[in-house]
C-alpha cells in the first residue's frame, strides 16, 4: 500500500500555504509512489511537522526553523523511495535533519 504524508501546521501562524507548497512538491515529486498528502492544521501553537504514515519525519521545533524544500524531499524519498534519483535536489543536506 502507498504511503499517506501528514503535514501538521499552526493555522495561527498562518503556514497554511507554506504546507500548501510543501504538499504541491511532495505530490510532484512522488506522484507514482504516494496514496496522499494531507493537510491538518494544528491545536498547537506554533506546530509544524511531517509524517509518513503515523512515523513523523520532522519537526520545525527539533530542526530549529525550516529547511530547503530539497532537504525535505531527500527526506520522504529515504522513506517512501529509497532508490529514487531527486537530480539537482540530490545533493547533501547542510544539516542533519
Amino acid at each position: 500500500m502507498k504511503p499517506t504524508v501528514i503535514i501538521e501546521y499552526c493555522p495561527r501562524c498562518h503556514w497554511l500555504l507554506r504546507a500548501a507548497y510543501m504538499a504541491q512538491e511532495f505530490l510532484t515529486t512522488f506522484e507514482s509512489e504516494l496514496k496522499s498528502v494531507a493537510l491538518q492544521p494544528s491545536e498547537t501553537n506554533g506546530d509544524f511537522h511531517i509524517s509518513i504514515d503515523g512515523k513523523k519525519i520532522f519537526d520545525r521545533k527539533d530542526y530549529g526553523g525550516f529547511p530547503e524544500i530539497k532537504e525535505l524531499k531527500q527526506l520522504v524519498r529515504d522513506i517512501v523511495a529509497p532508490g529514487k534519483s531527486l537530480g539537482h535536489a540530490d545533493t547533501k543536506p547542510h544539516h542533519d535533519l
